[in-house]
C-alpha cells in the first residue's frame, strides 16, 4: 500500500453534518471519486477500503470511535498495511482557516484538536502529513465546542466543499510525491 488517508470525524447522524466531520466529507467525496466503498472493518474499528487511484494503491479509513479516539484506529490499519508514518494523510478540520482554505503541512502541533492529539500518541510522533480543510473560528474560545459541532451556515458549506474540491484536485501530484507544486496549487487560494 503507498498511503493510508484518515478522514477525521464523529460517527453517528447525530454528527453527520456538523464542522468536526469535514475529514468525514472529504474522504468520502474521494472514495465516491475512485469507485471505493467504504465498510465496517471490526479490527481496524474503521470505516475502511483500498482503492486505487493515480497509479497508487491507497487505504481509506474513517474511524468509528469519538474524534479523541481516532489514533487507535488509523495506527492498526497502518500497522497492518505497514505504512509507515510519512504516508499517512489525516484529513482534518482547522479552526484556524477560514471555510473555503484548505492547506498540506507535514507535521506539527496538534492545536488543541483532540483527534490529532490522540494521533499523536498513538502513532507516537507528529510526524504524518495533514490535510486541513477551514470551518474557521467562532471568536472566542468558550464557544468552540458548540461551533465544530454545530452546521455550517450554507454560504460556510459551499466554501468548505469549494475547498474539499481543491484539494481532492491536488492530491494526484501530492501523492505522487509532488509535494512542492500540490501545496503551491493549494495553498494559492
Amino acid at each position: 500500500m503507498d498511503w493510508l488517508l484518515a478522514g477525521l470525524g464523529n460517527p453517528g447522524a447525530e454528527y453527520a453534518r456538523t464542522r468536526h466531520n469535514a475529514g468525514f466529507w472529504t474522504l468520502q467525496t474521494l472514495a465516491d471519486r475512485v469507485g471505493a466503498s467504504l465498510r465496517m472493518e471490526k479490527r481496524w474499528h474503521c470505516l475502511a477500503t483500498t482503492a486505487r487511484a493515480s497509479g497508487l494503491e491507497l487505504g481509506l479509513c474513517m474511524p468509528q470511535d469519538f474524534m479523541n479516539r481516532s489514533g487507535g484506529p488509523v495506527q492498526a490499519m497502518a500497522a497492518f498495511y505497514k505504512v509507515p508514518v510519512e504516508r499517512i494523510l489525516v484529513i482534518h478540520d482547522e479552526l484556524d482557516l477560514p471555510p473555503g482554505t484548505a492547506r498540506l503541512k507535514r507535521g506539527g502541533g496538534h492545536g488543541g484538536h483532540n483527534g490529532l492529539r490522540d494521533l499523536d500518541r498513538a502513532l507516537g510522533t507528529r510526524d504524518y502529513w495533514r490535510l486541513r480543510i477551514g470551518i474557521g473560528h467562532p471568536g472566542h474560545k468558550d464557544a468552540v465546542i458548540g461551533y465544530v459541532l454545530g452546521a455550517p451556515t450554507a454560504a460556510d458549506k459551499t466554501l468548505i466543499d469549494e475547498a474539499i474540491e481543491r484539494s481532492l484536485g491536488v492530491l494526484p501530484d501530492f501523492l505522487s510525491g509532488r509535494t512542492d507544486a500540490a501545496q503551491k496549487t493549494l495553498h494559492s487560494d
